[in-house]
């Protein structure tokens, strides 16, 4: 953290100049506040979704329905007790043809060498990051009609995101998904509960 103005501030995570509405595959993780275990558990292997967890799905699943104009794909993903992955692909779309990005890959992927990108901190939406916002905020809405209002928030501050750039880390990445439940206690965000 840094100090501006005699505030702290976070540094972002974000890959600096990548315009993150460019056309590619992008894997996501978003965590629970403190790791809590709010969407579930791992039984012999397999996630039981609590009504929480199932509200995650059905936001997510909702996600290109409501950004058509986006031209997305939702690829592997998985909700886990205490956080959610999944692959999201942006295809070329009237908005980022419009910005002037650069489609720079492989169908599905997408490389950062040689990109130029012309989102210089200007209008953050139609991008991944409104696209993780609108995702979260519509989850904590939902959720939050079913529980108490003084429980801690759902969802921890940030994402972490990894841009694709080719076909074999998009093929790690679906197995690393597909077998999240398996590997459960020897996951990085693995909390006995």
């Amino acid at each position: 953290m840094t100090k501006y103005q005699n505030k702290y501030r976070i540094e972002s995570i974000r890959l600096p100049n990548y315009d993150y509405s460019q056309p590619g595959a992008y894997f996501i993780t978003i965590c629970t506040h403190n790791k809590i275990h709010y969407f579930g558990e791992i039984t012999n292997g397999k996630m039981q979704l609590n009504k929480f967890g199932k509200i995650v799905e059905e936001e997510w699943l909702k996600t290109p329905m409501i950004r058509p104009d986006m031209n997305l794909i939702l690829d592997e993903y998985i909700i886990m007790p205490n956080h959610f992955h999944s692959i999201i692909i942006i295809n070329e779309n009237e908005i980022n043809t419009r910005r002037g990005t650069m489609h720079c890959a492989s169908t599905n992927c997408v490389s950062t060498t040689n990109c130029v990108s012309t989102n210089q901190f200007g209008r953050q939406s139609k991008n991944l990051g409104s696209i993780v916002r609108g995702f979260k905020s519509a989850c904590t809405k939902q959720i939050n009609i079913l529980r108490p209002a003084t429980i801690p928030p759902i969802w921890q501050r940030n994402y972490y995101e990894h841009i694709i750039r080719n076909e074999k880390s998009l093929s790690e990445i679906r197995n690393y998904i597909q077998n999240n439940p398996l590997n459960w206690e020897h996951d990085e965000y693995y909390i006995h509960s």
